[in-house]
């Protein structure tokens, strides 16, 4: 029962058919629903009269006693065909049935005389156009061809393929194509099968390979590949998006012709065939492509509805097939025009009509149609009114209270007011579409409506329904007011410091703001009362430089927009320039070149530094390790010394010592005449010993006064077993930043030994 409606349906609908010239043509149409029904016809759109070629049978069938391809009139009996039924709930309308002649043209490819050697291949091929498709046999010396010897394969396409030649398969073959229009033959071809089987080695080779082919699902598709080589090559077939081509309904005719019974819409694709050498990868390849269509189904009917007045009633129909068919819907048999209250969505499969009435009540339906076929279904909308509903509600009035708001206000109905539960308002922006629109419920008490959240400048439409329990009132008239206009919203405003004169003023683009016509931008000395502006900007505007600025002081910056209704509220910025002048003369511009050079210069002087620094260390570390013994030898004459008061200056001068790898002054150059060491200077250079805890420190070499102030210790030597005499060093510079200088070192006597 999917797709007919109760009240009236179609039971069996004429089909596509071939029509025998001369012969009869029945197109059977039967309809059920509730009587009395009228049953015509139409071909190309046109009503068909009773006549005596063609007339309507009782049972509702057309009946064509001679059909004609081409009448004396120029008129014909070809055409597409359709039947309508109607009674007192509507009209529905068949799909259209398309009638052929059959016919039969003249071959237009005949067989060629043929010359192969014994165990080649051989292929002849007839063609001739027909409908029906002619049925293509063969014969060889006005005999039928045996099919039962496996190599002959015949094609359905008029394709004789016969492999592995022998010396009897040469003789005269031909063709006869039939169908139910004529029977024809084709003109005759020998075939000469020469010489012996060759053994010379042949490449693969496609002779024939698939032919490109439209059909529709069920019908049988025959994909030909034929191939020669020696050895033989294998035929293999694959689709060439690499899905499988799958086995059931699959078949191999002769010797490589792939055959795909039952057709579904799947099997569309491009097939592939190779001829692949035994044993190699050599192979030679042809591909064709198959396209599969399948007539429109559908795949949701449209459901016969009944709707209140003034409701909304939706039918869906959806439809499938290849290519994917096209939707129409018809209104008691007629092409359904839109409106403003019926509207068609989602490629016409769905058809809304708006606030019905009882003029929408008739038969719907929808027709899917493609290159493959067409269907129809139908549905009946049946509109409901109750008798004793309220009259419209009356005075309908709209008043503007603002930009974003109206209120709507009216008057009970005339009539029939006793059963109303309620009002229901329906808003609409006069420029939508009706499914736009929305409703906002009311009590039955209250005859006045505050809209909110409207939009500014727009025009809306109102009308009022009044409801009962049992349905809803007709609506009133409609209503159209519009909102006031509204200035614009603020602009978000950025002031950019240019130079010390100058200041940029940046705001967001125009299409953020609503309608407007411009800009409006003011400017002043905080300290003055008096803005300089307003400077007019146009909408498309998004930034203006201020110049001539004083330094000195701090402006006040402020930008509007306006339109037709007035200026928007206003943006302002505080901006001074003083900081900037400031950070100009502090930091003044960089000279990258110079920069640049002195980077290259203090780089290079890093590493002669790091050089030179890594040099000295290895001298002082070698001068130690020598002067070290030296002072060992010299601990020694200085114990002599101390047991006897005497010594000559030359002896102390030869084995004195001075710490951190520093030359000793010469100062006994002046006493070489061998006067004998004064004992308060010996005293100086070797006063008390000091305490056990600095001898076992040993000693730390100093840095230079010109040392970074975190010094670092170079080495530490014991003194376990002998001791040193450290020159007294010169009082160490004053450090030039001003901070505390580096203590000298101190001032150590001769120690015990061991």
């Amino acid at each position: 029962d999917f797709g007919r409606s109760s009240e009236l349906a179609f039971v069996v609908e004429p089909s596509d058919d071939i029509a025998v010239q001369e012969q009869p043509l029945l197109l059977y149409c039967q309809v059920e629903g509730i009587q009395p029904i009228t049953i015509t016809w139409r071909k190309n759109g046109v009503m068909i009269v009773d006549s005596e070629n063609a007339f309507m049978l009782a049972n509702g069938s057309l009946y064509v006693s001679r059909f004609q391809r081409v009448r004396g009139d120029g008129s014909s009996d070809e055409g597409e065909y359709d039947c309508m039924a109607q009674n007192h709930y509507g009209l529905v309308v068949s799909r259209k049935a398309k009638i052929q002649a059959a016919t039969m043209s003249d071959f237009h490819i005949h067989p060629q005389n043929a010359v192969v050697e014994e165990g080649g291949v051989a292929r002849f091929q007839c063609q001739i156009h027909g409908l029906p498709e002619p049925v293509i046999l063969w014969h060889k010396n006005s005999m039928p061809v045996n099919t039962d010897n496996e190599r002959y394969t015949l094609l359905p396409k008029g394709v004789l393929q016969i492999t592995g030649l022998r010396a009897e398969d040469s003789g005269i073959f031909h063709c006869v194509a039939t169908n139910i229009a004529n029977v024809k033959f084709s003109r005759e071809a020998r075939l000469t099968v020469s010489g012996s089987h060759s053994t010379v080695y042949k490449d693969p080779m496609i002779l024939v390979g698939p032919e490109n082919l439209t059909l529709t699902v069920h019908q049988t598709a025959v994909l030909e590949c034929i191939a020669t080589g020696n050895p033989r090559p294998i035929v293999s077939w694959s689709r060439l998006d690499g899905r499988p081509i799958g086995v059931e309904g699959i078949q191999v005719l002769g010797t490589g012709n792939l055959m795909i019974s039952d057709l579904t819409v799947q099997h569309s694709g491009i097939y592939v065939c190779a001829a692949n050498k035994p044993g190699t990868r050599v192979r030679r390849t042809a591909q064709g492509s198959l396209v599969v269509q399948a007539p429109a189904e559908f795949v949701q009917h449209p459901q016969s509805i009944s709707r209140p007045v003034g409701t909304t009633a939706i039918f869906t129909c959806v439809a499938q097939g290849e290519p994917p068919p096209q939707i129409t819907w018809l209104r008691n048999g007629q092409i359904l025009e839109t409106s403003d209250h019926i509207k068609l969505k989602n490629n016409n499969s769905t058809l809304s009509i708006y606030g019905i009435n009882q003029a929408d009540e008739a038969i719907y339906q929808c027709l899917a149609e493609n290159s493959a076929g067409s269907t129809q279904a139908s549905a009946r909308l049946t509109v409901l009114w109750a008798d004793g509903l309220p009259s419209p509600p009356q005075g309908v009035r709209a008043e503007t209270v603002s930009a974003t708001t109206i209120q709507v206000s009216w008057e009970k109905p005339l009539q029939n007011t006793k059963e109303i539960i309620g009002y229901v308002l329906h808003i609409r922006k006069a420029a939508d579409p009706v499914e736009m629109e929305y409703q906002e419920a009311v009590s039955k008490s209250t005859f006045q409506q505050l809209v909110t959240d409207l939009e500014p400048s727009t025009s809306y439409s109102f009308y009022i329904k009044a409801y009962t329990s049992r349905g809803a009132s007709k609506a009133s008239e409609v209503t159209v007011v519009s909102t006031l206009g509204e200035v614009p919203a603020m602009p978000s405003l950025f002031i950019k410091v240019i130079n010390s004169t100058t200041v940029q003023a940046t705001w967001e683009p125009s299409i953020k703001l609503g309608q407007h016509e411009g800009f409006k931008l003011y400017y002043r000395k905080v300290h003055l009362s008096q803005y300089t502006g307003p400077v007019l900007l146009a909408s498309n505007v998004t930034a203006y430089n201020i110049t001539h600025l004083d330094a000195s002081v701090v402006y006040e910056v402020k930008l509007l927009a306006y339109n037709q209704h007035g200026d928007g509220n206003s943006t302002v910025r505080f901006v001074s320039l003083r900081e900037t002048v400031e950070r100009t003369v502090l930091n003044p511009p960089c000279d990258c070149m110079k920069d640049e050079q002195n980077n290259k210069t203090s780089t290079t002087g890093i590493i002669i530094g790091i050089h030179i620094g890594v040099t000295c260390i290895i001298f002082c570390i070698l001068f130690l390790m020598f002067g070290y013994r030296g002072r060992l030898l010299m601990c020694k004459n200085v114990q002599e010394q101390l047991s006897t008061p005497q010594i000559s200056r030359s002896q102390r001068s030869a084995t004195g010592l001075v710490l951190n790898g520093a030359t000793r002054r010469d100062r006994d150059d002046r006493d070489l005449n061998g006067k004998q060491l004064d004992m308060n200077e010996l005293e100086r250079l070797f006063p008390a010993s000091p305490s056990q805890e600095q001898q076992d420190k040993g000693i730390t070499l100093a840095h230079s006064p010109s040392a970074p102030h975190d010094e670092t210790q170079i080495s530490t030597l014991p003194l376990d077993e002998f001791s040193i005499i450290e020159e007294q060093p010169d009082p160490l510079p004053k450090n030039p930043r001003g901070s505390t200088p580096a203590a000298p070192a101190p001032d150590y006597g001769p120690a015990n030994e061991g």
